[in-house]
């Protein structure tokens, strides 16, 4: 089989059979598209054609009896001598682990080549989290915006409330219908990784928002292709998850403190404040969704480390 079109039919069964989010199909068809053409470059240099290693035609002529632990042992070391990031190292172990299982299957093939292969651990930072002091001035400017009427200004300060209250993750929030929100018992309906539905709680704070931009903001943005969504854009479509990851890092840049200024940052943050206020952890894992236990624990640590910094600042013996 040529290479591109395994990397079409294992697309295809990670987004039909497995359920994965378009965003990380487009992940892997990138990592190994990016292993198609290296494993063309050393078929090329083998040849003594190394000009010619890259161009689309010589790609397309790789097949994927190619796929050796040695080309996947190579292919990781040469992004390592690169300088990728160790957590972009990990995905591409896993991309090429997932594909060459899925090839092994396919062929019936006795042993996977990749059954073997390991990649360097992603470096384990603890997330940005933003204060509670922080998040009241952050909303309390949004919903001075929001008060001269602009309908965006509005739908603006009804994204970040959302994120705030539920932790849902920006593709969850953008895939929201209205019929998604229950208004009555201040709950939201949310399709997860996986195609996993669950149902997320939100406060009074946030309801009031939402009944807001229901009422007066998106009739005003709404078009003929908006059809059920909750979030909608300039042009009347669904509202994207670039427009809300630019409005978010745009927000917290303004906000002392170090990390990624995205919307997973208001996630982290959501999570924390949980935990601070005495939230159970599984319980901040079912809100979150996360299939391991072990992923929501990271947020213990965050809460421990503000503990042992309020300890350090206040204590006269720290």
């Amino acid at each position: 089989m040529h290479f591109t079109d395994a990397i079409d039919g294992y697309a295809r069964h990670l987004e039909v059979e497995r359920g994965y989010s378009a965003q990380t199909v487009r992940a892997y068809r990138s990592d190994l598209t990016a292993l198609a053409a290296f494993a063309a470059a050393r078929a090329a240099a083998a040849r003594g054609t190394e000009t010619v290693a890259k161009t689309s035609a010589a790609v397309a002529s790789v097949g994927t009896e190619a796929v050796t632990l040695e080309l996947l042992r190579d292919w990781l070391w040469d992004g390592a001598q690169r300088e990728l990031a160790k957590a972009t190292l990990a995905r591409r172990s896993a991309a090429a682990r997932g594909f060459s299982a899925w090839l092994t299957r396919r062929s019936g093939a006795p042993v996977d080549p990749a059954a073997r292969l390991r990649a360097p651990r992603p470096d384990k930072t603890l997330p940005r989290v933003i204060t509670r002091a922080q998040m009241d001035d952050l909303l309390g400017g949004l919903a001075a915006r929001a008060d001269e009427g602009e309908p965006a200004a509005l739908r603006d300060l009804t994204v970040i409330e959302l994120l705030y209250a539920t932790g849902i993750r920006v593709s969850e929030l953008t895939g929201l219908d209205v019929d998604d929100v229950d208004l009555d018992r201040l709950t939201v309906r949310v399709l997860g990784k996986g195609a996993k539905e669950r149902v997320v709680p939100f406060g009074v704070p946030a309801s009031i928002t939402v009944r807001r931009y229901l009422a007066d903001a998106r009739p005003r943005l709404a078009a003929e292709r908006s059809g059920p969504a909750l979030l909608l854009g300039a042009r009347g479509g669904r509202l994207g998850p670039r427009a809300v990851y630019e409005l978010v890092a745009g927000l917290l840049a303004e906000i002392p403190g170090a990390g990624p200024a995205g919307p997973h940052a208001l996630r982290h943050t959501a999570a924390t404040h949980l935990l601070d206020g005495g939230a159970d952890l599984r319980a901040v894992q079912e809100i979150l969704g996360h299939a391991s236990l072990g992923t929501t624990q990271i947020y213990t640590h965050v809460s421990t480390e503000r503990l042992r910094e309020s300890y350090r600042i206040a204590h006269p013996r720290a």
